[in-house]
């Protein structure tokens, strides 16, 4: 596995495991409904493209396919945090991690989803408050999480 920094070509790439990943990793915590709302298959890719260079976006790969990515904000926020279906539970999301906690200066801080949420409590993340996000009218659980360094 190789972990580079994040390049524009990679948006659409970045796109398709989002969404598969949610749809089917995410799906024993949320239902149908929830999944489609949440990862409808239609990203923004410009906006994505411009939230990664805003960030520190990095991506891991396993020969020329990305397996997996996540961005960190120069506030501490990491914002997206993904690893493909096929490549679960093989530390990738943790070698991914590692990297962007090491730019944190006193905490970190994301929005952990409910199949996440134990991943950032091995990590020691804390959770601050569960909150219910609506869209499309449909509600979603998550857990916004902090990490004091």
């Amino acid at each position: 596995m190789i972990i580079r920094r994040y390049q524009p070509l990679d948006c659409i790439e970045l796109a398709e495991l989002f969404y598969n990943t949610v749809h089917t990793v995410n799906a024993k915590d949320y239902t149908k409904e929830q999944l489609d709302v949440w990862a409808t298959g239609q990203v923004d890719l410009e906006k994505w493209n411009e939230s990664f260079l805003q960030h520190y976006s990095i991506v891991a790969l396993d020969n020329e396919t990305i397996i997996g990515f996540g961005d960190i904000s120069d506030t501490g926020y990491l914002d997206r945090l993904f690893v493909h279906k096929d490549y679960q539970k093989q530390g990738i999301a943790t070698a991914i991690c590692d990297k962007l906690e090491l730019l944190a200066h006193e905490v970190i801080v994301t929005h952990a989803s409910i199949t996440a949420r134990t991943f950032f409590e091995k990590r020691k993340f804390k959770v601050m408050k569960q909150q219910q996000i609506e869209r499309k009218g449909i509600v979603l659980t998550n857990f916004i999480m902090e990490k004091r360094l």
